[in-house]
């Protein structure tokens, strides 16, 4: 483990997302954002770690622009996203009100809320139950709900989701937080509390290296490993990098068992959902939050 390179990624995640911040205003296309914020990303000495996530409203996570995307920003929206250096992994997010909401401010508030007494309960040796407790009862007083089935997660080298999952509610887990690094993320919501699958997001992650006919999925098969690794990547940069070709190759590779295709994550009631999120290395006589 590289503590250098961990502080490295944390620190321009950090500042990726205080331009995140100053830039993206209601109305702005998605894709601009997230070509300016990656853009960021590079230019400060980092990679992306997963593509930028956009999710609006009732969209709890996994929306990236796709390569001709036309959407929008506007009402609630998360940002969410990761930087590498060397794949050592920053992960962090933020929630912005796009509308002049009193309930989007409420719900922005309370994710942040639950996410600084989240990370004032983890220490190493910390029960994830009680983790999640500390996001449920912050979320629950002040009139909204957790989302029961997303929480954070460990990291390690190339790999943004690892090991344990840290739940949102208290699901009396004994779990124990080990030395490492982990990504705390709160969703708060005036819904159910609950998400499922929509739609395919153009975010994939490489499950395995083996061998396909097609030409153009081989071609497109090299380029992911060789690029990134174990990492999620989505459809807009290999397009970019690659042309349209990329398209069928992705499918291909999909069907032959190669890629899995994240879905967007949506709040199963239509509710609006906030998200908040730090990553945190956990020592024996400390824990720092990395992203801040």
């Amino acid at each position: 483990m590289s503590k250098e390179k961990i502080f490295r990624a944390g620190k321009i995640a950090a500042e990726a997302k205080e331009y995140a911040r100053k830039i993206i205003k209601k109305g702005m296309f998605l894709l601009e954002i997230a070509d300016k914020v990656e853009g960021k990303i590079i230019e400060l000495g980092g990679k992306p770690g997963f593509p930028l996530n956009l999710s609006v409203n009732d969209e709890a996570a996994h929306y990236t622009p796709s390569y001709n995307d036309t959407k929008i920003a506007e009402g609630l929206l998360k940002v969410d996203l990761g930087v590498h250096v060397d794949g050592f992994i920053a992960d962090t997010a933020f929630s912005l009100d796009l509308e002049n909401s009193e309930v989007n401010k409420k719900l922005i508030e309370a994710a942040k809320a639950a996410l600084e007494n989240a990370i004032k309960t983890a220490k190493i040796n910390t029960e994830v139950g009680k983790i999640g407790k500390a996001i449920q009862e912050t979320i629950k007083s002040r009139g909204f709900s957790p989302i029961v089935n997303l929480g954070g997660h460990g990291i390690t080298r190339y790999e943004v989701h690892s090991g344990i999952m840290i739940p949102n509610i208290d699901n009396k887990s004994k779990n124990k937080l080990e030395e490492g690094q982990y990504a705390i993320e709160p969703f708060a919501t005036n819904g159910n509390g609950k998400i499922h699958d929509g739609k395919p997001s153009g975010i994939y992650e490489l499950r395995s290296e083996k061998n396909i006919r097609s030409s153009v999925a081989r071609e497109v098969l090299e380029f992911i490993i060789n690029e990134y690794k174990t990492l999620p990547f989505c459809s807009r940069w290999l397009v970019r990098k690659i042309g349209t070709k990329a398209l069928i190759g992705l499918k291909q590779l999909e069907e032959n068992g190669n890629l899995y295709h994240h879905p967007v994550l949506v709040e199963t009631s239509k509710g609006i959902v906030a998200q908040a999120e730090h990553t945190i290395l956990i020592e024996k006589d400390k824990t720092t939050v990395t992203t801040e």
